[in-house]
């Protein structure tokens, strides 16, 4: 038996996030938000809602905000094309995510993402504008691994349509 897509509510997956993800938790909104069902069985999820950076939030740009599995084979980088066609066919014309410098994105060069430049690494907390670190999810008070934030990330991106390439 292959893998399947199926349409997934957010409250469907980000339980599944707070269960099996690394190190993110559930996340706040959504667009849409997709499952792999390897046989009966719910083998990975993918969010996508607005870009969190707000001056990638064009209207025409989506983020990838979590994509988490149990390690089925492939399931990520299906996740990722699903998600990108999903997006085409809504009118977006780029797709974006971000990986730890520590992960690899061999999932999303399979799936026709670009590298595109190292982001984020930085503490949100400045002396003109004070943030406690601790960082919530919807069914927990916490992260339940240490907060990845100080870590460099990558941005990836796909380009859907003329007119979406990076500025």
């Amino acid at each position: 038996m292959g893998l399947k897509i199926v349409p997934l509510d957010l409250k469907r997956a980000n339980f599944y996030v707070d269960q099996h993800h690394r190190h993110n938790g559930a996340t706040n909104g959504h667009k849409f938000s997709i499952g792999v069902l390897n046989g009966d069985e719910l083998a990975g999820v993918c969010i996508c809602g607005k870009p969190v950076a707000r001056f990638l939030d064009n209207g025409k740009t989506l983020e990838v905000r979590r994509v988490c599995t149990t390690g089925a084979r492939n399931a990520c980088s299906i996740l990722y094309a699903a998600a990108a066609r999903v997006a085409k066919e809504l009118g977006y014309e780029r797709i974006i995510t971000y990986t730890l410098q520590s992960e690899t994105g061999t999932s999303l060069r399979a799936a026709g993402w670009t590298l595109v430049c190292k982001a984020g690494g930085q503490s949100w907390n400045m002396p003109g504008r004070p943030r406690e670190e601790k960082r919530r999810t919807l069914f927990g008070t916490e992260y339940k691994y240490p907060d990845p934030i100080e870590q460099p990330k990558y941005r990836w991106e796909r380009i859907l349509s003329k007119g979406g390439a990076c500025g």
